[in-house]
């Protein structure tokens, strides 16, 4: 009996083992299957982070991108500005010109027409006037070369001839013209005054001055008052001279003195007192033919 129970004890307890060990190995096969599925979560879970990461990178990359151009855009748009802010000051500007050029009525439009007509024709005869010039001057040196050919064996220093100021000028020492103090013609002036009067009467176009110019040591005669008198005595001797003996027409002579207030040098020594004592004869254009070239005709 005892022998029976304890099969029976035995084989109940080989029963519970084999039911204890079947539930375990359930749980085990139930934890694995749960834990693979896990495992497989993390992994797809990763590799959506991955991918994740991967277009967020991208995402950031164009931003990047998007940023770099629209900081370009910003500074196009920044210079266009100041292009349109250029033009429409400029505009500004042009509007005002045509306004204020507006106002210029029909009377005006046409006086500045004749003011420009006026301008046009005023430098047309400034060129004439330059042409005639230029002539002028051409025609005054060769009057110059003819004297110096006629005057060639008188002394330089008592005969100067050259073109100054557009006329041309014959200078003429009181030494060789007159004796000191007086205004009577030496007889060694006379040749020389006879060829000047030949290339005078050569050119009949032009007008004679004659200058009378003393140094300025006073004098006082019973003929003569002062050096003005002397001055002038002295140009009208040549006057009548050239007219009388050398038959230039006095119709072209002009006789005149400026006493001691035309020198040449200081007169502080007796050679400079001596170059300030001298006539004058100075060949140049009619006065009336040659305003006449300066009038501005209407």
């Amino acid at each position: 009996m005892v022998e029976f129970k304890m099969r029976k004890l035995g084989f109940m307890m080989i029963t519970i083992l084999l039911l204890s060990s079947c539930v375990t190995k359930k749980k085990f096969q139930a934890s694995q299957a749960d834990k693979d599925k896990i495992e497989q979560s993390l992994r797809q879970t990763t590799s959506d982070l991955a991918e994740c990461e991967k277009k967020f990178a991208q995402q950031s990359s164009d931003n990047s991108a998007l940023t770099n151009e629209l900081s370009k855009a910003k500074t196009s748009i920044a210079e266009l500005q100041k292009e349109i802010d250029y033009q429409k000051n400029a505009n500004v500007k042009l509007l005002d010109q045509l306004a204020n050029l507006s106002v210029i009525s029909k009377e005006g439009a046409a006086s500045i027409k004749q003011s420009l007509e006026t301008i046009d024709k005023q430098r047309g005869e400034i060129s004439l006037l330059n042409s005639q010039i230029r002539s002028k001057d051409s025609l005054n040196l060769v009057l110059v070369m003819n004297l110096k050919r006629s005057l060639a064996d008188v002394n330089d220093t008592d005969v100067n001839v050259k073109v100054d100021k557009g006329v041309v000028l014959i200078s003429l020492s009181d030494n060789m013209l007159y004796k000191s103090g007086s205004y009577m013609i030496s007889s060694k002036a006379g040749s020389v005054l006879e060829k000047i009067a030949k290339v005078i009467n050569d050119y009949k176009t032009f007008d004679v001055l004659i200058e009378g110019n003393t140094d300025n040591v006073p004098i006082s005669t019973n003929c003569i008052s002062d050096n003005w008198d002397l001055s002038v005595i002295r140009s009208t001797a040549i006057a009548r001279a050239l007219q009388n003996s050398y038959g230039v027409d006095p119709s072209r002579i002009i006789a005149g003195g400026r006493s001691e207030y035309n020198p040449k040098v200081a007169n502080d020594s007796k050679v400079n007192k001596a170059t300030n004592r001298r006539t004058e004869i100075i060949i140049m254009p009619k006065l009336d033919e040659f305003f006449k070239l300066l009038e501005i005709k209407k």
